[in-house]
């Protein structure tokens, strides 16, 4: 079970570097709306949406981590009210409802990237599939996040607990 531990670091490494450079791009994005219209200048239309597209796939690529950390829905005033057995396995049931959920929307997901190819953004003129697929990453990232949970609180390697650490 160290290798679930391993890919799930791995994973966890891969989605923040991600996020970083699509936050950087970001920056970047409303750094050169906000200069051209201080000063004046057109602002360049496409800027509004690329940075609302950026900022799904942030989201997108967010989801797992924020699941780990106990940002995403973390209710646990019941949890503390129980006894730690039973708190583990409230725990369980939700990781796993989670990953189904995750699972349940992956299908269509990819319908919906799928239907995004036959669209174009109105004014960067990409193919809407490229957008749409931030819905698809999302589902994906929320089912293999939740899922190398459950696989960890029934491999004892984890208790399901939000890891609060910038390791998590």
């Amino acid at each position: 079970m160290k290798n679930l531990a391993l890919l799930q670091r791995g994973l966890a490494a891969l989605c923040r570097f991600a996020i970083g450079v699509v936050f950087f791009a970001l920056i970047a994005v409303v750094t050169l709306q906000i200069t051209t219209r201080t000063f004046g200048l057109p602002s360049p239309v496409w800027t509004e949406e690329l940075s609302r597209y950026l900022l799904l796939y942030m989201t997108a690529l967010g989801i797992g981590m924020s699941l780990m950390t106990g940002e995403l829905v973390n209710v646990d005033l019941l949890q503390e009210t129980v006894s730690a057995s039973r708190a583990w396995w409230m725990r369980l049931i939700a990781a796993i409802c989670t990953a189904g959920l995750g699972a349940v929307m992956i299908w269509p997901a990819w319908k919906f990237t799928r239907i995004g190819a036959f669209q174009q953004s109105p004014s960067l003129r990409w193919p809407m599939d490229i957008i749409h697929a931030s819905v698809l990453l999302l589902s994906v990232m929320l089912f293999l996040f939740a899922l190398l949970r459950v696989i960890g609180m029934i491999a004892g390697n984890d208790d399901g607990q939000p890891h609060l650490s910038e390791e998590a």
